[in-house]
């Protein structure tokens, strides 16, 4: 649980954000309405990742899932091809669910990913949202809670690069064995995301590791408990203080009125087809305008009102990094290009421009 003097994940100042961008990989629609092939969505995926490195921003990520909706399912391969056709921005996953995966190999891979980006590779950990991933690779969801507990603890011996000795019951021991290929220059930039319980922040303190808050509903201020709970808890744990992020899915268009109209559809069918799985009640036109306000989870419009939005997140819990999620359904890949470029040429200076005027 020791981090590095060279960290990447120090926090930043308190007139500065960073700014990314994360997907799952969307799989939307053709024009006549037909699903689009996961190799095609994949394609597109490439070029989204290479136009987010063009206009300068902070990190990609991109999510993994088991399932029609979305396209990436090994998240380490597609940055591996993102590396290729990148320079500056930083690649990771959103999240990589450890509990279904081999921990030894996840690092292996994001290890590769990182000497391939020439040390831009960072992993996001977490349980995820779904669980179709438990039944593909045999498991059994009455583990839940103990595979991530074992699987995170087995990660961290292995993320130190020393000899790992290990122990538990989801899967064979490990004794005294080293782990290839090692990062270069510092420890594997491992973030943990959480999806609002004060259990969920108190194991990431306990890591020593930065922490990513996926806020997809409510207001992102009533998370200011859990934010100041992380950082007490840092400081209980004795670990040198790690960046905060937050998550929240977005678009970004040239007028607010354009950015809604364009969205809306798009959020509302998913919205409904996930919710309909979870017995959620359908949502309506109110709940997404609600959600797109000032204080809702939706940092939709145009480049001025997300900046603002982002200011405002900044000022109320005094995150290092915010990820909006540019994706939402079966939004077109020419929408969310146009979404990238506007976030990076236009909403990231006029943050920069609002923070440091504060």
């Amino acid at each position: 649980m020791t981090e590095t003097p060279s960290t990447p994940t120090a926090p930043v100042g308190a007139t500065e954000i960073l700014l990314a961008l994360n997907t799952f990989g969307d799989a939307g629609v053709d024009a006549d309405g037909s699903p689009k092939p996961h190799a095609r969505v994949l394609r597109e995926l490439l070029a989204e990742a290479e136009l987010a490195d063009a206009v300068g921003l902070h990190a990609f990520g991109v999510g993994e899932h088991h399932r029609r909706d979305f396209a990436v399912s090994a998240p380490e391969v597609f940055l591996a091809a993102a590396a290729a056709r990148t320079r500056q921005i930083k690649l990771g996953s959103a999240v990589t669910v450890l509990s279904s995966d081999d921990p030894i190999r996840v690092f292996q891979r994001f290890s590769t990913v990182d000497a391939l980006s020439n040390g831009r590779a960072e992993v996001m950990l977490g349980r995820g949202s779904f669980v179709e991933s438990f039944p593909l690779f045999g498991l059994d969801l009455a583990d839940y809670e103990v595979l991530f507990e074992e699987k995170l603890e087995l990660f961290d011996k292995v993320r130190a690069q020393k000899p790992v000795h290990w122990e538990g019951r989801t899967r064979p021991n490990v004794s005294g064995m080293s782990v290839f290929p090692p990062l270069e220059h510092h420890l594997l930039p491992t973030w943990i995301g959480v999806g609002g319980t004060p259990e969920s922040v108190l194991r990431c303190a306990q890591y020593g590791y930065p922490i990513i808050f996926a806020i997809i509903g409510g207001e992102p201020r009533r998370f200011a408990p859990l934010v100041n709970l992380y950082r007490e808890a840092m400081g209980k744990y004795g670990h040198p203080m790690q960046q905060i992020a937050t998550h929240s899915p977005g678009h970004v268009a040239p007028t607010d009125e354009e950015a809604r109209e364009e969205l809306f559809p798009h959020w509302l069918a998913q919205r409904n087809r996930i919710g309909a799985e979870r017995g959620w009640g359908p949502a309506s036109r109110g709940e997404f305008d609600a959600m797109c306000g000032p204080e809702g989870a939706l940092y939709v419009g145009s480049p001025e009102t997300v900046a603002r939005k982002i200011v405002l997140l900044k000022r109320n819990l005094g995150v290092d990094r915010f990820d909006l999620k540019y994706s939402n359904g079966t939004l077109p890949h020419e929408s969310m290009m146009r979404c990238i470029e506007l976030f990076g040429t236009v909403v990231a200076p006029r943050v920069a421009e609002q923070l440091a005027g504060a």
